[in-house]
């Protein structure tokens, strides 16, 4: 049966052009039934749209059709009766078209199949039934109870970069049926894994509605990431449980809803790495989902002559430039911290949300301007991937107040160190000096300055999900992505990292002994840095992805963690709790506000031979040697840590300092008075006489003999 579009048509003039989306209808307006189930005020930004439509069907019903009748700045708005709770829904340009009562499916009078329904950018939850999307009506009830977040200071913070799918799929002590799935992710099996870790906050890619792009689906192959998002306010039903997604969405967000109440009640935060730099719709000669079908021109950005510009590497690029499309963002956010209790988030391309109307950043742009402003957004976790591919693209450190930045310049300065130096070295070349290692450690405190931020502004991480893992950052000198189908062209080819002598998987046992330090090299430099640590899921456990440097399409072992248990990763995930236990210890004996405050704070650099850094030894490539003592005033413990970045054992000379000034090379103390001098404890090396040497004391002053490519950590 085909029914008429217009004769359908049941609105009143008591619509709002607000809120956008679909909403209760205010108080007053006449209906026989309870507004909230049984009618709809619908608004929908479509500025390319003369007259727009909603097509609808309530839960066992038929597909009807309903004309907008108002307008006001390109709202288009009114009433709809008969769309409770549960009813899919969609929009299109009004036309002489009709819509199928039995199927919704949008057909012209001669019986043609036409485009495919518009989806609702505030639609709370997108159903697929055989590719034919449409928008859910949902309501927001939901047992929180005492739920609330955890709220944890960034200097306390111990970021986890997860995939809700990967990281569960194959672990033993979680059912079958929650594997890969919110509900699996909140198992107690893997709250006591994150528990005994000590990581604080779980940082979960993309759980946005997303697609797959068609050159992904024409390879047989998936957007793993889910860096493509077609709804911002809506969760991917593909990471809930078969259960949930028979049940439909409402069981679909309760799982999401349980899995943050959950993962809150054991004391982690819930950040979310959200996509609002480009949609899912892709390139101009893709098919319209919703924004190019509702206003193109206004929704994207473009150069004035229909062409898009694309500082995204996706196709399209929202535009920052209209005031609604920062509405858009503005609200989807707010949603996810109230109505999911989310903790923050991370921008993906941040710089891309920044740029203003001649398409440069800005770091006083009226998006990141209304995030500081709102009491909502202010109040929780902002961490901006700042870059994107456009032009000044790159903006780490220029970020405003209120927001951290992840720190590429940290990315490269620790692994140009511990990884492309060593093998330049090894190949009878020069390595760098340790200038760049020391300034990534103090948390590139120079970097964050002129922005009016402290070193707690920089997110310290040396992988991510994107790029090599840490376990193959010292195992390939080359990417190999062959199973992405790109003839291994995608992908970054400046990895700087370092295979120690053999391509990939060996069973040489000095080869995987070097490759071991240095794991464990690149995890205390990280979580020894001041800043935020952001580790990459599995690292702590020597996850592997076979050389693939762009995994974003493997949905499967490449890219799911392995949970086997080998005394390698069981080695690793010992070295990696042990470093943040000693990481909270240390912070733990420092003032709430260290280190924000550096007049209460001190750093100070030495030697091998425990005498403080000359400009000499700071610019000498061959000098590979650093000792830092870091802590504060009234701190109640003072940490040394010190560095050998060459190929050779070597004894070195601890610095003297002065128990009761706590100054270091007080001359009070180098009088021969030993009961005066500080003693240090080796708390952990990465050598591998840790287990013998741990424990060992040494006076201030007094050697101690340090590994080639090694790290030891004191306590004062």
């Amino acid at each position: 049966m085909v029914i008429p579009t217009l004769e359908s048509a049941s609105t009143v003039d008591t619509s709002q052009p607000a809120p956008l989306g679909l909403s209760i209808p205010r108080p007053g307006y006449p209906a026989n039934e309870d507004p909230g189930n049984y009618s709809a005020n619908v608004a929908v930004y479509a500025p390319g749209v003369d007259r727009l439509e909603v097509v609808y069907c309530a839960p066992g019903g038929k597909w009807q059709a309903s004309v907008l009748p108002n307008i006001q700045a390109a709202v288009h708005y009114g009433i709809v009766d008969g769309i409770p709770v549960g009813s899919r829904y969609g929009f299109r340009a009004a036309t002489d078209a009709a819509v199928d009562s039995d199927t919704g499916v949008v057909i012209e009078l001669d019986g043609t199949d036409n485009q495919p329904l518009l989806l609702d950018p505030y639609g709370r939850a997108v159903e697929d039934s055989e590719g034919f999307l449409t928008n859910v009506r949902m309501h927001t009830h939901f047992d929180w109870g005492n739920d609330s977040s955890p709220r944890r200071d960034w200097r306390n913070t111990i970021i986890y970069e997860a995939h809700v799918k990967g990281q569960t799929m194959l672990h033993p002590d979680i059912p079958e049926d929650l594997r890969g799935t919110y509900a699996g992710l909140a198992h107690p099996a893997m709250l006591k894994y994150l528990t005994d870790l000590g990581i604080t906050t779980i940082q979960l890619l993309p759980v946005h509605f997303h697609q797959d792009e068609p050159h992904l689906q024409d390879l047989g192959l998936t957007n793993y990431w889910g860096y493509n998002t077609a709804a911002f306010f809506a969760p991917h039903p593909g990471y809930a449980t078969r259960a949930a997604q028979e049940a439909g969405p409402h069981a679909v967000q309760d799982e999401f809803k349980g899995m943050v109440k959950l993962l809150h009640a054991a004391g982690f935060e819930v950040v979310l790495d959200v996509v609002y730099n480009h949609t899912s719709e892709g390139g101009p000669d893709n098919p319209p989902l919703n924004f190019r079908g509702l206003g193109d021109s206004h929704y994207y950005r473009n150069d004035g002559n229909g062409r898009y510009v694309d500082t995204t590497g996706c196709g399209n690029t929202l535009n920052f430039g209209e005031p609604r499309v920062v509405q858009l963002v503005l609200d989807s956010l707010r949603y996810w911290v109230e109505e999911f209790h989310i903790d923050g988030f991370r921008f993906d391309l941040a710089v891309t949300l920044c740029r203003n109307a001649a398409n440069e950043f800005d770091p006083k742009h009226p998006f990141l301007v209304a995030v500081g402003a709102d009491p909502v957004l202010s109040s929780v976790k902002l961490i901006a991937e700042p870059w994107d591919v456009g032009y000044g693209g790159w903006q780490t450190g220029r970020f405003p107040a209120g927001w951290v930045d992840w720190n590429d310049h940290y990315r490269d300065a620790v692994r140009s160190f511990w990884l492309s130096d060593r093998a330049a070295m090894k190949a009878g070349g020069q390595g760098g000096s340790v200038a760049s290692l020391a300034d990534a450690i103090s948390g590139s405190a120079a970097l964050f300055a002129p922005s009016g931020r402290t070193r707690l502004a920089s997110v310290n991480f040396i992988t991510a999900h994107d790029g090599f893992s840490l376990r193959d950052l010292v195992s390939y000198d080359r990417k190999h992505n062959e199973a992405n189908g790109e003839q291994n062209r995608d992908g970054h080819g400046d990895n700087r990292s370092y295979n120690h002598g053999f391509e990939g998987r060996t069973e040489d046992e000095a080869i995987l002994a070097e490759r071991a330090k240095t794991s464990r090299n690149l995890m205390a430099t990280l979580l020894l840095s001041q800043g935020v640590p952001m580790i990459t899921a599995g690292d702590e456990r020597g996850r592997t992805q076979q050389g693939n440097n762009n995994a974003y399409c493997q949905d499967g072992p490449i890219a799911w963690l392995d949970w086997s248990s080998t005394t390698e990763n069981a080695a690793m995930l010992r070295s990696t709790k042990r470093m943040i236990r000693l990481r909270r210890e240390f912070l733990a004996g420092q003032p709430h506000d260290y280190p924000r405050r550096d007049e209460r704070s001190y750093l100070y650099w030495f030697d091998q031979h425990g005498e403080p850094m000359s400009m000499e030894h700071w610019q000498d490539p061959s000098h590979r040697v650093v000792q830092l003592l870091l802590g504060s005033e009234s701190g109640q413990i003072d940490g040394l840590v010190v560095v050998n970045g060459g190929l050779e054992d070597l004894q070195i000379t601890l610095p003297t300092v002065s128990r009761a000034s706590g100054e270091a090379n007080a001359e009070e103390s180098t009088e021969g008075n030993a009961s005066e001098k500080s003693s240090f404890e080796l708390r952990f090396t990465t050598s591998a006489v840790n287990e013998q040497r741990r424990g060992t004391q040494v006076l201030s002053g007094e050697t101690d003999f340090l590994q080639a490519n090694s790290i030891n950590i004191y306590r004062a």
